[in-house]
């Protein structure tokens, strides 16, 4: 029996008018994408930024070399525009009206002879150079390297409050600086000095720095306060767009996946971190990667998941390091993550430079369909990474996370493409074609990545999956009504820290949020016995919002899954189109998947409901089996 039609009774519809973006109710549809869309970044910023090389102790010279390496070396060609300043700029904040001064003794360029110390010859330059200039600063009075540096190297200078160089009390005056006045074209906002300036802080109660209770907790988030963060956040989106009327601008959050912000970061930057600082060290590496990798639903055009710079050029990265060179880079490139260069590019050899360029892998990067690579298989040794790409071909990554040698099996299900039809494949580091069907074994060297370009008749040859286009679905509402840490990330020992202490236990939160072909707790896809290799796993009292271009039926079969915990509430399960109801349902653990086929002709977003008013999200998982929108 089809519970879902295409045409539904008059009452029905009359019933299901477009309800007002306004409603207070989170889970009404709103038939809008509220997914961020302010600034320009449609595809993953590119570029170089210079905390990684250089720390505090940035200067002119040491950017403009940076820069241009980038030119000569083709870099620029192949997209990498941004040339960020991170910390270490400053000199003070001027006491009489609120004004930056920049370190003119670190940039030259800066003293024109009229005035104030100006960034604009700086920025022209870069302009001129074909880039775009970005710079740092701070959600509090103080930055990170004011919390954190041993040392002096750099660091603002003059009394308590000359040293308060942060956006806190100043935004709108210091991004018009930025923006208006200096020309730059993005910003880093770091989060140190709404988490590190508490009254009992070493630094505070010595009298260097006034005290700012704190917003972030790092290992706790019912200790962040989330809406104060975000209200810092949304002052800073109105004077971006103030100074910017253009629009072309880039805000790349930087909080470290604290206060839950892998749920939100996506709906109020273009940018946002997912862990704290990456380190030369493949541990580590492996730490921001579990950041954002179960994160495909939550990166879209317009805001993308962050899980730091690229290290490559130190450590387990170097040019002694190729293999683990290559699979960073690899992995960046098929999570859509920022591939913003942290080396001193002055001195990066060519076997470096040559990852850098990989033209093949930064188009993957790049692609147009902005969809975030899935996990096809996964396991603590080997991951296999797929990514659906514009015009229908498959990125696909096997990762091999261990020190010792794997066998990995490719199979078209992975794909999802037919098994009984040729598969050809592009090894993206070496050009090599291959061709298999069914499936294809690998033999994976330690801590190697095997990247291939798969071209193949695709299992559902009238649409796609929404698991195949994580970039054109947003969790609007995903139903974590406690969030909580996510215990599959790898835990590196800090490098800041080392063994001191108690280690690192789970801190990101995240843990329950929507997946692709899983569900919210990283489990297969079962409804009443019957499993599903594809879907969208979300939690009851979520709302998923979904950009059609050009399907004309949505088709799922969903249901509360089987691993949920109570069997004894409903879900209330309805489906969108424009605002306008088109169906619903109630659904029971235990229950027979419902069956969906809705059209949604000339429908703009596509919003599916699952509510259960009486029962927190958690412990009603629903899943969306086989969900596909349809020619």
């Amino acid at each position: 029996m089809t519970l879902f039609r295409s045409v539904l009774p008059l009452t029905l519809l009359v019933a299901g008018t477009t309800l007002s973006a306004q409603s207070p109710d989170p889970l009404a549809p709103t038939a809008r994408w509220t997914a961020y869309q302010g600034g320009n970044a449609q595809l993953p910023p590119m570029g170089w930024n210079s905390w990684n090389a250089f720390f505090t102790e940035i200067d002119e010279e040491k950017l403009m070399g940076s820069a241009q390496r980038i030119v000569d070396t083709g870099l620029a060609k192949k997209g990498y525009r941004y040339i960020n300043i991170d910390d270490g700029w400053w000199l003070k904040r001027r006491t009489s009206d609120g004004r930056l001064i920049i370190r003119a003794d670190k940039f030259p360029s800066a003293q024109t002879g009229q005035g104030d110390p100006t960034f604009r010859p700086l920025t022209d330059r870069l302009h001129g150079m074909g880039f775009k200039a970005g710079i740092y600063s701070d959600l509090g009075r103080n930055s990170c390297s004011q919390a954190y540096s041993e040392g002096p190297a750099q660091l603002p200078e003059g009394s308590v409050v000359e040293r308060e160089v942060g956006l806190y009390g100043h935004s709108d005056q210091d991004l018009r600086l930025f923006f208006a006045e200096w020309g730059f074209d993005a910003i880093k906002v770091d989060g140190c000095g709404i988490r590190a300036f508490a009254a009992d802080a070493p630094r505070v109660r010595s009298g260097q720095y006034r005290a700012l209770p704190p917003l972030i907790d790092q290992h706790s988030v019912a200790r962040s306060n989330i809406p104060a963060v975000k209200a810092l956040f949304a002052d800073i989106n109105q004077s971006l767009a103030r100074y910017n009327p253009d629009g072309d601008y880039m805000l790349s959050l930087c909080i470290w996946g604290s206060a839950n912000v892998r749920a939100w970061g996506k709906d109020v930057g273009n940018i946002s971190r997912t862990s704290d600082d990456i380190t030369p060290d493949w541990s580590r590496m492996l730490t921001n990667y579990d950041s954002a990798v179960r994160r495909a639903f939550y990166a879209h055009p317009g805001s993308w998941n962050d899980p730091d710079m690229l290290f490559i050029g130190k450590g387990d990265f170097d040019a002694a390091h190729l293999t683990e060179a290559r699979s960073h880079f690899a992995l960046w490139a098929m999570m859509n993550a920022p591939l913003l260069i942290g080396a001193d590019l002055r001195t990066v050899p060519q076997s470096l430079l040559d990852i850098f360029g990989n033209g093949d892998l930064i188009a993957i990067n790049q692609d147009a369909a902005g969809n975030q690579a899935t996990i096809a298989f996964d396991s603590d040794d080997v991951q296999i990474l797929v990514k659906s790409l514009a015009n229908g071909d498959r990125a696909v990554a096997l990762f091999n996370r261990t020190a010792t040698p794997m066998q990995t099996v490719l199979t078209a299900e992975h794909l999802k493409f037919s098994a009984n039809r040729p598969i050809a494949l592009k090894d993206m580091w070496t050009g090599a074609a291959n061709q298999f069907s069914g499936e294809q074994a690998f033999d994976l060297e330690p801590h190697q990545t095997l990247v291939f370009r798969a071209t193949g008749e695709r299992q559902l040859q009238d649409g796609l999956y929404l698991s195949e286009q994580p970039g054109s679905v947003n969790p609007a509402v995903d139903g974590v009504s406690h969030p909580e840490p996510d215990p599959t990330i790898h835990r590196s020992i800090p490098g800041w820290r080392g063994t001191r202490g108690v280690g690192e236990r789970p801190l990101y939160a995240g843990w329950g949020g929507a997946m692709p072909d899983a569900t919210p707790y990283n489990q297969p896809l079962a409804i009443a016995g019957k499993a599903f290799g594809s879907g969208v796993g979300v939690l009851a009292n979520s709302r998923l919002e979904i950009r059609n271009e050009g399907f004309s039926r949505f088709t799922a079969q969903v249901g509360v899954d089987d691993s949920a915990r109570d069997a004894a509430h409903p879900v209330r399960i309805t489906v969108y189109g424009d605002g306008r109801r088109l169906a619903s349902a109630s659904a029971r653990r235990g229950e027979a998947a419902k069956p969906i086929d809705v059209d949604v002709r000339g429908v703009a977003i596509v919003e599916l409901v699952a509510q259960a008013p009486d029962a927190p999200g958690e412990m009603l998982p629903v899943s969306w089996g086989d969900a596909a929108l349809r020619r």
